[in-house]
């Protein structure tokens, strides 16, 4: 099954085709993901993975979405995200997580959670899956990454606007039409009224809302 968004449906040499409004000042890529741009029957978004991409003749590279490196980025960004990201159930655990985790911040703070729950994608240190990123650990009390994972607190999503545009987010984050630049290689953050050890060990590169966003030295968990 592949995730099913209407706002994602027009050609990507459009740079704002389909881009709710809410997002069309963060987006800072003229073409987004080929796995997230096809057209699909009865106009819906289309997604899906390496079968897609055969069935286009295109080489398995050709059009993916790579992010841009700089100085102090890892090897590991410039691969292209697995096409299983662009599933229903992928998207699914990415907006739910953009949802608990950042629902009370600007549509950026929204896309930066969503860049590092991405990148620990990329991440051989990581799973090769969003769901499984996202709730790694859950069995871990209040000591997970993602707090609404492990807090013990059901996850009813009680605010539907909010999920929907969380949803919008997930799609152009995951499909290239947003990158962060100050946020890139990041795979941590915190809130700023705590202060974990673990970030004393890495490089701060931003603070967005009520997130500080950090990147690791070495390029793995820490």
């Amino acid at each position: 099954m592949v995730a099913g968004l209407s706002t994602f449906h027009s050609p990507a040499d459009d740079r704002l085709a389909g881009v709710p409004a809410a997002l069309a000042d963060l987006v800072n890529n003229d073409g987004a993901d080929i796995l997230a741009t096809a057209y699909a029957p009865k106009d819906e978004f289309h997604a899906s993975s390496d079968a897609f991409v055969a069935l286009l003749g295109a080489d398995k590279a050709a059009g993916r979405f790579v992010p841009p490196t700089t100085e102090g980025d890892h090897d590991w960004m410039k691969q292209p995200l697995p096409g299983s990201v662009f599933s229903t159930a992928e998207q699914k655990c990415l907006a739910t997580a953009i949802y608990f985790e950042a629902r009370g911040e600007e549509v950026r703070g929204q896309a930066a959670v969503a860049q590092v729950i991405l990148n620990r994608v990329r991440n051989p240190a990581y799973p090769a899956s969003v769901c499984k990123v996202v709730y790694q650990n859950e069995n871990w009390t209040n000591r997970c990454q993602f707090s609404f994972a492990c807090d013990g607190i059901p996850d009813d999503i009680v605010d539907r606007r909010a999920y929907l545009l969380a949803k919008e987010v997930a799609m152009a984050v995951t499909g290239g039409k947003i990158f962060l630049p100050e946020v890139a290689s990041s795979t941590h953050y915190n809130a700023t009224y705590v202060s974990p050890r673990w970030a004393r060990s890495m490089e701060r590169m931003t603070q967005i809302g009520s997130h500080i966003f950090y990147r690791t030295f070495a390029g793995g968990w820490s």
